[in-house]
């Protein structure tokens, strides 16, 4: 109940904070509190009213872009699951690689590199891509 709730607050806030009226509304109070300088004599309580409101937001904006983030991600990597599972000549083995460690990734796109032979546009691909299913 709170995760769905949470997710539906998440994407309207983000929605709304990645439209131009965001970024108008944002530049407004920021020229108000600049025009009120004079009349507070620039004094620490003034700047302490942007500081900390902008500290706030700031801090609460990461936790729900960094949500949308890994909202998207999850999906995109959903999708492209599907995508493999559903291709006949796709390898399954693909499904889930998200899960690796950042060095066996590497390797894995180093070794599809050589073996789709990019220096090399005169080999075939179908071929060198049949020779890597076999690896797996």
């Amino acid at each position: 109940m709170l995760d769905r709730a949470f997710t539906i607050i998440a994407g309207r806030i983000a929605a709304f904070a990645g439209q131009p009226l965001s970024f108008v509304l944002a530049f407004a109070v920021i020229l108000f509190w600049a025009a009120t300088g004079p009349i507070f004599h620039y004094s620490d309580t003034w700047q302490l009213v942007v500081n900390t409101s902008t500290t706030i937001i700031t801090f609460l904006m990461v936790f729900l872009i960094q949500n949308s983030q890994n909202r998207d991600a999850a999906a995109m990597q959903a999708k492209l699951d599907e995508l493999i599972r559903a291709v006949e000549q796709a390898r399954a083995q693909f499904i889930g690689i998200e899960h690796k460690t950042d060095r066996e990734i590497e390797q894995i796109r180093a070794d599809l590199e050589a073996e789709c032979a990019i220096d090399d546009p005169g080999r075939p691909v179908v071929a060198s891509v049949a020779r890597l299913r076999q690896r797996f």
